[in-house]
């Protein structure tokens, strides 16, 4: 049945996409956002609109997009029944038959106020690129990338960037572990000498208790009793994984929880791809485990019940995290620039209408000319786990 209803919201799309679609139902002035998902519908589609795809599931990498697209969709139905007057474009990322270049080149983009994307590295640089020479403010509403982007204030990104999020959990440690014993457990590789590098800049630059940190390279093969030697059995070890390998940090995991029923008691603090590993296997159980999601929603608050009482209704399970982020993402921004119209970019860290995430949206500086050079989301979620249950937020 889930899958008979998600196909009908894809066909759905297909449709809205085919004839360029947009949310307007009289003549009068509206202002014009264009959003941007992957939603590969010309994987499931052939040109006459028949489902290609074998199997009665849809493939996962279908998700993602649609899931975002849904949660945008209820955004615009909600500001459209509020009698906002904004008039919507959706564009599929991943049409075969445009370029994402070509798209943001058509003579619509001269009036185009605002962009909304789930992107890619590659596309988030072409989308910066737009966003600067055409003056339009661009969200970028999924990738922890600043995509190499300099003196540009129209390029937004709101999944916190690896140094921001290094830096959360340096600021974390010093708050509610300096006296530990703190240890750095790490791989080699390029991605680790960076993360590396991100706590030792902080470390430069805090009017804060500075860390001593222990850096420890380790390997998939390494064992708990290897591990042992590095923990103290008469106090809390506090162990950051620094590395984004989650294979990795499932090995660490599992060595620490080991030792951990052994007496060697310790806090696991974990990288941000941690959101994907299933914390409440029973291989996990003892330490306290730390990471951050920047878009933690606890879906308690009135309007995520509504929309997950609608969604399940429809479609016959809950909504994911990436729906919501379609919501919030879509509804914040349309908000705002109807508040500040042209003016919006100067008003991108205006908190009036956050959703479910305290986004605290700040200017980026170039640390040679201190001049802006993006704006990032700084605020952070730290959830804390111990035995499969979330135990604290930070």
């Amino acid at each position: 049945m889930r899958n008979r209803v998600i196909f009908s919201a894809l066909f759905f799309c297909f449709a809205l996409l085919a004839t360029t679609t947009a949310i307007a139902q009289d003549d009068a002035p509206r202002i014009k956002v264009a959003i941007f998902t992957p939603l590969h519908l010309d994987s499931a589609f052939n040109s006459e609109g028949k489902y290609k795809l074998s199997g009665s599931a849809l493939p996962k990498f279908l998700y993602s997009g649609l899931e975002f697209y849904e949660g945008a969709k209820y955004a615009m139905d909600s500001l459209e029944r509020a009698g906002e007057r904004i008039e919507y474009y959706v564009y599929d990322t991943k049409a075969k038959n445009k370029t994402l270049a070509g798209i943001l080149n058509t003579p619509l983009f001269d009036s185009i106020e605002l962009i909304i994307a789930h992107c890619n590295a590659a596309e988030a640089k072409i989308f910066s690129e737009t966003g600067l020479k055409r003056n339009i403010p661009v969200i970028n509403a999924t990738l922890p990338n600043d995509a190499g982007t300099i003196s540009n204030p129209f390029w937004v990104v709101l999944n916190p960037t690896l140094r921001t999020q290094c830096e959360g959990i340096y600021k974390l440690t010093q708050k509610h572990f300096s006296l530990d014993n703190i240890i750095v457990f790490r791989k080699k590789g390029s991605l680790e000498d960076r993360i590396k590098t991100y706590f030792e800049d902080y470390s430069k630059i805090t009017s804060g208790i500075k860390l001593k940190l222990k850096y420890v390279d380790i390997t998939d093969s390494t064992s708990a009793f290897e591990i042992k030697e590095y923990l103290d059995s008469t106090t809390n070890t506090t162990c950051i994984a620094g590395s984004l390998d989650e294979t990795f940090g499932r090995k660490l995991l599992v060595n620490l929880a080991t030792l951990h029923s052994e007496g060697y008691k310790s806090t696991v603090i974990g990288m941000p791809t941690w959101d994907g590993v299933q914390l409440s296997k029973p291989e996990y159980k003892g330490p306290e485990i730390i990471y951050c999601n920047p878009f933690y929603n606890a879906k308690t608050d009135k309007t995520s019940k509504s929309l997950i009482n609608s969604y399940t209704k429809i479609f016959k399970s809950k909504p994911t995290d990436m729906f919501f982020r379609g919501y919030e993402t879509t509804y914040r921004f349309s908000k705002l620039l109807l508040k500040f119209k042209s003016d919006v970019s100067s008003n991108i860290s205006n908190k009036s209408y956050n959703v479910f995430t305290a986004y605290d949206i700040q200017p980026v500086l170039n640390k040679q000319t201190m001049d802006l050079d993006y704006f990032e989301n700084k605020n952070l979620y730290f959830l804390s786990w111990q035995d499969g249950i979330i135990k604290d937020i930070y």
